[in-house]
């Protein structure tokens, strides 16, 4: 059964959710004004991109980086075909992200117990009842946001250490059974390798099928280009990023750099997959976004070499 699923041919198009301006700077000491971020945001519908983590539902006393959120949202909800995305930590969260018409609310579980308990104080299957009181609130409400739950740690945890991956597949199923309507797998800590990746996106998808829609990967240890890579080989087509590779988890020591987007979106073209995203319009992104977060470090390599001669009509192409 795995090497049936392994063998289908890779996505013709993938969707690139950028996750900067949530995963991007909540590691981050600074606050970022709101009128950068909607600079950051226009920017990012130009470049061509359509989907956007735009921020978090959590106590501004806890991540006063994200305390705009709902300003920052609603400047994401007027531009024509965006999905505008956020992450709520509970019910609260929720019930704001639903009032405030976010097109979709992510739920965060942690597959390693040690983890839910640092970064929401509830077990995983506290987390698991939590979601079926969202999914209450949001039919109650009459709501259209969409709720998906990112499964964190799954590959592995710097406090826990090893998750078994029987423990990820049953998560996966309970939340849909709760109440969630789509499931993502994140290697929070950068632990994964494209085995590894094959293998639990191989078991998961036998358990819950297209449910599970979207891999986020860390590029901790230099595999998240490779770990996107074994996704797409087991057929996902939606895959998170950053724009500079910046982000991180306040609650995961070692949760450094995610996959940078330019790069990914690089990755994609080269093998003449569509994104719908223009390199020349990110790598700009890039340079302010290096301006406006002045003395941090930002990471990538695509806007250092550029794309290559031979490549560049095949990019604005599939771009197109």
């Amino acid at each position: 059964m795995t090497s049936s699923i392994a063998s289908n041919p890779l996505p013709r198009r993938v969707v690139v959710r950028e996750v900067g301006l949530r995963d991007g700077l909540q590691i981050l000491q600074r606050v970022v004004p709101t009128a950068t971020k909607l600079e950051w945001i226009r920017a990012a519908y130009e470049a061509g991109q359509r989907e956007l983590e735009v921020g978090s539902f959590v106590p501004a006393r806890l991540m006063p980086q994200l305390a705009d959120t709902a300003e920052v949202l609603a400047y994401a909800r007027t531009l024509p075909g965006l999905v505008a995305s956020v992450l709520v930590p509970n019910l609260k969260g929720a019930e704001r992200a639903i009032a405030e018409e976010a097109h979709a609310l992510l739920v965060p579980l942690s597959a390693s117990h040690a983890h839910s308990l640092a970064n929401l104080r509830k077990t995983p299957d506290d987390v698991v009842a939590e979601i079926g009181r969202i999914r209450a609130a949001r039919d109650a409400a009459g709501s259209h946001t969409r709720i998906e739950v990112g499964i964190s740690t799954a590959f592995g945890c710097t406090i826990q250490g090893r998750v078994e991956e029987d423990e990820v597949v049953r998560l996966a199923q309970a939340v849909l059974d709760a109440g969630a309507e789509a499931v993502s797998l994140a290697d929070t800590v950068g632990y994964a390798d494209p085995a590894q990746v094959s293998r639990l996106i191989g078991k998961v998808l036998r358990a819950v099928g297209d449910k599970l829609e979207t891999a986020h990967f860390h590029d901790t240890r230099g595999l998240g280009l490779a770990n996107s890579y074994a996704a797409l080989q087991m057929g996902i087509s939606r895959l998170d990023a950053c724009l500079g590779g910046i982000g991180g988890c306040p609650h995961a020591p070692g949760a450094s750099g995610n996959v940078a987007t330019e790069d990914l979106v690089y990755l994609l073209a080269s093998m003449g997959i569509e994104s719908g995203q223009d390199f020349d319009a990110l790598v700009a992104l890039r340079g302010r976004l290096a301006t406006w977060l002045d003395g941090e470090q930002l990471h990538g390599t695509l806007w250092r070499a550029g794309l290559p001669r031979t490549m560049r009509p095949q990019a604005e192409a599939v771009a197109a």
